[in-house]
């Protein structure tokens, strides 16, 4: 990463895990990068959360496309951030989660790239997100809503000083 990027917190699951949730997230930076790569048990997308804000406050519109086909698509009032494609079981999908001017008083912005490869069709897509609340983002919870993510699944969070 370049040095304007410093490393808040990483979890790598040494077990199975339906979540990691990284807290205690601090105020000094002007934006924030996720790093997500891992796998799932059960093969669905993944998904996330902000504080704990389980409400219909999120929104979001993706491009998604493998090589051969591409589509789009706009959801709003939804519980989480969702991803419009499956991760596989056994190759690592990427996701890189970018959260703009996390700790200032407006609704927070997101830009969102993925690379999966889900039964063996590899599939890119870039997504807008919005969570509709002024509050600083503290925490982070990436989930799946069916399954677990599997061993060696990695999340790191970066704080980026200047940007």
């Amino acid at each position: 990463m370049p040095s304007t990027y410093e490393p808040i917190a990483t979890t790598t699951l040494g077990s199975a895990a339906a979540d990691i949730t990284i807290s205690s997230i601090p105020t000094t930076y002007t934006d924030l990068t996720l790093v997500w790569v891992g796998t799932t048990s059960g093969g669905s997308g993944v998904r996330l959360q902000v504080n704990a804000d389980t409400a219909t406050n999120y929104s979001r519109v993706y491009l998604q496309g493998d090589g051969t086909t591409a589509s789009s698509s706009l959801s709003s009032s939804q519980s989480s951030i969702n991803s419009p494609v499956a991760t596989s079981t056994s190759i690592p999908s990427f996701i890189n989660f970018n959260f703009f001017s996390y700790a200032g008083s407006t609704n927070k912005t997101m830009l969102i790239n993925y690379s999966a490869d889900y039964n063996g069709t590899g599939s890119t897509i870039a997504q807008v997100a919005l969570w509709r609340s002024t509050s600083a983002i503290n925490s982070i919870k990436v989930y799946v809503p069916s399954g677990t993510f599997n061993v060696g699944t990695t999340a790191t969070l970066y704080g980026i000083k200047a940007a």
